[in-house]
């Protein structure tokens, strides 16, 4: 009877040790500007700063899967089902990021279009409501600023940014209120940063190379912007807040840092500069050798280098 007990203690204590190590899940659903981006051309700068976001947590602690989608809205990204499946997934103290409006405010396409105050406000409730039966944790954000800037009698552009998303923008804040959700106000932090930085440049965030984008972020946008939101989100929420991690630059091979490869990293970092470089899980080619004894290199779990079997 003893070693029965005893092995049924081994195994909750097993158990309790397998659930404490496994890492929380950020779920999150949205729009392109917040979306994972295609990387089948190289070339392509464009990031959601939802690609972002892993970099900034221990992968062992918080993984980040990101569902945003390119040209949806909270009514096409619930009718195409979308929704559904990440539903399927949440675990109790999972969370969930939401953030719409961009594709909302579409009034010309019916596939998309909502109404703020109305059937925008009635999805948000929707994502907050499914979320918690669930056991997860719902944070309501709303939409990043376009860089539109004011001009002048004169044709000149001003130091203040048009309003382009209206009542987008208190929807998220009045669900949130209405439901006891947190709510990360990411058009007021993005509209003071573009705002500080002026209409030149502020196109360093912003997909201006080759084309005149001023809703989608290119890499240092989307980085820029994710840590601003993570960091808004670790004082809302304690327990995401304690393990936040930031780095100068980050090398990952899939997409979700400044550079591919860390030879890449190491010959843009000015001379003499002191500096933390995170080199996120992967694969990488020989490692080069590191001549800034300023840089400081933090390589997650699972970095191997060499040359990569084909």
């Amino acid at each position: 009877m003893k070693l029965k007990l005893l092995f049924l203690a081994f195994l909750v204590l097993s158990t309790s040790a397998i659930v404490e190590k496994s890492p929380v899940t950020i779920y999150m659903i949205g729009d392109s500007t917040m979306a994972n981006r295609n990387l089948k051309n190289p070339k392509n700068k464009e990031r959601g700063w939802g690609m972002m976001l892993g970099s900034f947590f221990p992968f062992d602690k918080v993984v980040v899967s990101n569902h945003a989608a390119s040209g949806r809205s909270t009514k096409s990204f619930i009718n195409e089902k979308r929704w559904a499946r990440v539903v399927a997934l949440i675990k109790p103290g999972d969370y969930v990021f939401i953030q719409f409006g961009h594709n909302d405010e579409k009034k010309e396409n019916p596939k998309l279009y909502t109404e703020p105050g109305g059937t925008f406000d009635d999805n948000l409730r929707k994502f907050v409501n499914e979320t918690r039966a669930k056991g997860g944790i719902p944070v309501l954000f709303n939409s990043i600023v376009r860089r539109k800037f004011c001009q002048d009698a004169a044709g000149q552009f001003t130091d203040s940014l048009l309003d382009t998303h209206g009542e987008y923008l208190l929807s998220p804040k009045r669900v949130a209120e209405e439901l006891n959700v947190p709510f990360i106000d990411m058009n007021k932090m993005t509209h003071d940063l573009v705002c500080q930085m002026g209409p030149e440049k502020s196109k360093e965030l912003y997909m201006w190379a080759g084309k005149k984008d001023d809703t989608h972020l290119n890499i240092k946008g989307s980085r820029v912007f994710a840590g601003m939101a993570i960091d808004a989100v670790g004082k809302k929420i304690p327990e995401l807040g304690k393990y936040i991690r930031h780095f100068d630059y980050v090398v990952a091979t899939d997409g979700s840092g400044d550079f591919f490869t860390l030879d890449e990293a190491l010959k843009a970092i000015p001379a003499k500069t002191k500096c933390k470089v995170l080199v996120r899980t992967g694969q990488y080619g020989p490692k080069p050798e590191i001549k800034n004894k300023l840089i400081k290199i933090t390589e997650d779990e699972g970095v191997t280098y060499g040359t990569p079997v084909i």
